[in-house]
């Protein structure tokens, strides 16, 4: 028997000895692995250096939840969570649409060509000292027209922003800074104050046959197309200012791979500019913020405002027709108006006493009316099915705004019916929210955090990861470009005869 058993006992031996072997071999090979990766002085023994993503790496591996992570200027955790923290804090970002930017701590780097004051301040009739290309805003500021001028001055407040970078303290909370080295840039900013310049010298003063608007959209074009920055990218890593929708008619399809910075895309072909690409930036709004609003449902006795132009082109037509349909409502004001005279003072104290105000497409999808219905607190109704809006990546208007269909607006008694359903306690939620997000619609010098320049800024600092992209894809095959090009100059002369 005993004979009988042994070979099992033989295998069960082996069979321990094997697994005894494995254990400890696996055991060594393990402990010099951790050796290895010692030697890499990471304080957690692993060089993420040699990774991808480095940062991600280490603040998984750290369990720090409250470090913001950014790859190309995107923020990693922001992909997987709808909510994250900044500060310490958790925060929605769709609550808090500025803190994108805010929590990389790390501003846009944007470099500003020293282009000639033609282009800009000298449109606003400032003077060159000597070589000077720039005023001196330490001293003095230009002054920018008023009226209806104002709402597409975007040009002014970005320059502005940008030169005041180089004194501002580190810790301004800027989302922009000025770089004098465009290879160390974001983007290439273009000041050129495309909208003054229309609004100014769009016509032809004889005996010129071509206007001084239209000599510099020319100029402009040359002047970009032949920067060694351009040829870099194409152009595609450009930011032009074109807020007036008749600004740039010209340059535009020259200028189309540029990042513009738009009213709307009314006048606009897509493979010029689009919403893939390019900036939808608000208006300035034309009547005063009411400031320390503590007015209620009760308080305001106007039910829906309008007053404007009524008879538009274009999309704007759908004005006159609403203006047949509502004209005679109860509580309803809807009437022509204008900034002249007294139009302004009027425009404020309607919207200011009104709860809702109508905010129709004119001749392009957008107006300064919507921003002046948030400057007032009165809660927009917005009626264009074309219209794009700022930040609205990050902004939902839903919250604050009351959107209607064309279609569904020339219904007799919709929009009455529709208005009247919505009680004090959902008004007075939106008439809250109006409060808490007016502030990013208000431009300033210097400009403060969460304002809008700021939030135009981080508008743009959101497009420059597909900037990148674009031109990265572009130059695959740069290199194979040169060697062909340089083939073809080597070719011998007798080779072209056949």
């Amino acid at each position: 028997m005993a004979d009988r058993n042994t070979p099992h006992l033989v295998g069960s031996i082996s069979r321990k000895f094997l697994l005894c072997l494995f254990t400890v071999t696996t055991f060594f090979f393990i402990f010099s692995w951790f050796f290895v990766f010692r030697s890499t002085g990471h304080p957690h023994f692993i060089d993420h250096s040699l990774l991808p993503n480095s940062k991600l790496f280490s603040v998984i591996e750290n369990n720090d939840s409250s470090q913001t992570l950014y790859d190309n200027d995107i923020q990693l955790s922001s992909l997987h969570n709808p909510s994250y923290k900044v500060d310490g804090r958790e925060v929605d970002p769709q609550e808090n649409p500025g803190v994108i930017c805010k929590s990389s701590k790390v501003p846009l780097k944007v470099f500003m060509y020293d282009m000639p004051p033609e282009f800009h301040f000298a449109l606003l009739d400032w003077k060159a000292q000597g070589d000077s290309v720039w005023p001196d805003i330490k001293t003095k500021i230009p002054d920018y027209p008023g009226g209806l001028n104002l709402q597409h001055s975007i040009e002014y407040w970005l320059t502005l922003d940008l030169l005041s970078s180089s004194f501002r303290g580190q810790n301004s909370g800027s989302s922009a800074v000025r770089v004098l080295n465009s290879s160390e840039a974001d983007v290439i900013f273009v000041p050129y104050f495309s909208s003054l310049s229309y609004n100014r010298h769009s016509k032809v003063k004889p005996p010129e046959k071509m206007s001084q608007n239209k000599m510099l959209q020319e100029k402009l074009v040359r002047y970009l197309t032949s920067q060694e920055e351009w040829k870099r990218s194409g152009g595609r890593d450009h930011v032009v200012m074109a807020h007036h929708p008749n600004s740039m008619l010209d340059a535009r399809v020259k200028l189309w791979p540029a990042m513009f910075i738009l009213s709307d895309f009314g006048r606009y072909p897509p493979t010029v500019a689009n919403v893939e690409k390019d900036v939808i930036a608000p208006y300035k709004h034309v009547i005063r913020t009411f400031v320390h609003d503590l007015s209620g449902f009760e308080d305001r006795p106007t039910l829906l405002y309008f007053q404007g132009a009524i008879y538009r082109k274009d999309g704007g037509v759908i004005r006159q027709e609403l203006f047949y349909l509502l004209k005679d409502e109860e509580n309803i004001h809807f009437s022509f108006g204008s900034v002249q005279g007294d139009g302004i003072r009027k425009a404020t104290q309607g919207m200011q006493s009104s709860k809702f105000c109508l905010n129709i497409a004119g001749d392009t999808p957008s107006s300064n009316r919507l921003f002046d219905a948030i400057a007032s607190h009165c809660v927009p109704v917005i009626i264009s099915d074309e219209i794009e809006l700022p930040y609205e990546d990050v902004l939902n208007y839903s919250e604050f705004c009351i959107f209607i269909r064309t279609s569904d607006a020339l219904k007799e008694k919709f929009i009455i019916k529709l208005i009247r359903s919505i009680g004090k306690e959902e008004w007075t939620r939106m008439w809250n929210k109006l409060k808490e997000i007016e502030r990013f619609f208000e431009f300033r010098y210097p400009s403060h955090e969460d304002d809008a320049v700021q939030m135009i800024w981080q508008a743009v600092a959101r497009k420059v990861p597909a900037v990148k992209l674009k031109i990265h894809k572009s130059q695959r095959f740069a290199r194979s470009e040169v060697n062909r090009e340089r083939r073809a100059s080597t070719v011998p002369w007798f080779r072209y005869l056949w």
